[in-house]
């Protein structure tokens, strides 16, 4: 199961990767950023699509709740850790406070804005400290912080997917009928 787990979780990883180079890219480009959404907002249905393979290609057709929760949940896992060396590739290599830089600019452009002030005025003065306080940390804070996000929605994503994913084996009654025959003749047998 680790296997495919990883195997399932690397592609995952490289479509959670290509999705985060949209954000900060979003931050310029309007389009990108929605594109991202778009992404984001798929990714529980390609964790399906995985989960269902497995079932399907390796698990005979048949799983179990607790089988397709524990693979979706190593799956997000796996996913998580090789999208953590694309966003620590990308804060400590690439960002240069970017994404801190675009959001205290778009908050000093709202608070240029006197229907926004009056409306959130102490609520921008809260998310400029924030904002602030997030460029503060180093790259490695910040790829554990979105490292522990990942896992914990990975895990969370993962019921819904095991709720629709799992699937029992049919059971007919003939099979139970012969199977108990089958327990009777070697009963006998062992006589």
């Amino acid at each position: 199961m680790n296997k495919y787990a990883m195997q399932y979780g690397t592609y995952m990883g490289i479509f959670w990767i290509i999705k985060f180079t949209l954000f900060p890219l979003g931050l310029s480009v309007p389009f990108l950023e929605f594109f991202f959404l778009i992404l984001t907002l798929l990714v529980p249905f390609v964790g399906y699509y995985f989960t269902k393979m497995y079932r399907d290609r390796i698990c005979g057709g048949f799983i179990n709740f607790g089988h397709a929760w524990v693979f979706a949940t190593f799956m997000y896992m796996f996913s998580a850790l090789l999208t953590a060396v694309g966003h620590f590739v990308y804060f400590r290599f690439m960002d240069n406070g970017f994404i801190v830089t675009s959001y205290l600019d778009m908050l000093h452009a709202a608070g240029k804005n006197q229907a926004v002030t009056a409306g959130l005025g102490s609520s921008l003065k809260q998310f400029e400290e924030t904002i602030n306080a997030l460029g503060n940390l180093r790259p490695i804070e910040i790829t554990i912080q979105l490292l522990s996000q990942n896992v914990i929605y990975g895990s969370l994503l993962a019921l819904p997917t095991a709720l629709f994913v799992k699937k029992r084996a049919a059971f007919s009654m003939e099979d139970s009928e012969e199977d108990s025959k089958d327990d009777n003749n070697q009963d006998e047998n062992k006589e």
